[in-house]
């Protein structure tokens, strides 16, 4: 009886202790992970390749899908908060962040929209209520059985209800002219707050993720030449129709990339030959031809961004 007394508890005890260890060792992991990326990282510059949103949202890249980005995506939040970014802008790392399965590589302060920013433009004014005096001549007036003192009674309401509308007219005049004045803060702001990269993963970031490894899903986007990262620019997809290299030009530099509107590409390019339309799933796409010197630019936009194109000799 002695003996079952003393052996009941060690079964539990053991289990306890195997699950506590499991968890100090899977915990420091993820911790030693982020804090070899944090010390690679942060407080170092790098260039960015495409223009970067002014929000804490930034731009999803899906490291599983080929470090795929959703240019439909992207392109409406760089129309909705602006570029606090432009392709060819050095940035400081701010901070890097290991989370479940999205590593968060954030430039310049990450985006604003963060914790602490104020993102609305709505400014609150208060309007002018009923007063004590206008809520009684409302009473009185509809009480009231001599036509004369009636008549006094409600001139003296209108008047008062007049002066009230006129006062709240002038407080929604004021209130809509703070909320833009907001708006054009907010918007400034957000051009200074910086941006981010959201690295995706489909179940999990590796838990043994190393600097190389984020340096490679962000090759396309980012400049990593100043940390030891591959020094020339992600080249655009060539069909030459003779093996003679064409010469170089200003579509086959880093003038024409990725990101850049579709306004910016016709003022470097001139207009457009021709305009074909088509859809690839939810997404709707412009392609654009362009002659440039011998050579002629098929640019492909969504949303009026630029998110792939090819050269070829005339």
């Amino acid at each position: 009886m002695r003996s079952s007394q003393w052996r009941v508890p060690v079964r539990p005890v053991v289990a306890c202790s195997v699950a506590a260890t499991c968890l100090a060792l899977a915990t420091p992991a993820v911790a030693q992970n982020e804090e070899a990326l944090k010390a690679f990282f942060e407080g170092q510059h790098v260039v960015t390749r495409i223009d970067l949103p002014g929000t804490s949202d930034g731009v999803d890249v899906k490291v599983d899908r080929g470090h795929q980005i959703d240019y439909g995506e992207y392109g409406n939040r760089l129309k909705a908060s602006g570029a606090a970014l432009k392709a060819g802008d050095s940035a400081t790392v701010t901070l890097v962040k290991v989370k479940k399965d999205l590593i968060e590589f954030q430039l310049s302060g990450g985006g604003y929209g963060t914790f602490g920013d104020d993102t609305s433009t709505s400014v609150y004014i208060a309007s002018v209520e009923k007063s004590s005096r206008e809520q009684e001549l409302e009473r009185l007036v509809k009480d009231e059985k001599d036509d004369r003192r009636k008549h006094q009674l409600q001139s003296e309401l209108e008047d008062l209800r007049d002066r009230r509308e006129r006062e709240n007219r002038r407080i929604e005049g004021e209130r809509v002219r703070a909320s833009q004045i907001k708006s054009e803060q907010i918007a400034e702001r957000r051009l200074r707050g910086g941006s981010r990269f959201n690295l995706r993963y489909a179940d999990a970031v590796p838990r043994d993720i190393r600097p190389e490894g984020v340096m490679d899903a962000l090759a396309e986007y980012v400049d990593f030449s100043s940390l030891g990262g591959p020094s020339i620019s992600p080249a655009p997809p060539a069909v030459p129709s003779s093996p003679v290299p064409a010469p170089v030009s200003v579509a086959s530099d880093a003038s024409l990339r990725k990101g850049m509107s579709r306004a910016e590409a016709e003022r470097l390019l001139g207009p457009a030959r021709q305009s074909t339309d088509r859809r690839e799933g939810d997404l709707a796409i412009t392609a654009l031809v362009f002659m440039h010197g011998d050579e002629q630019i098929t640019a492909e936009f969504v949303d009026n961004v630029l998110v792939r194109y090819t050269i070829s000799s005339k």
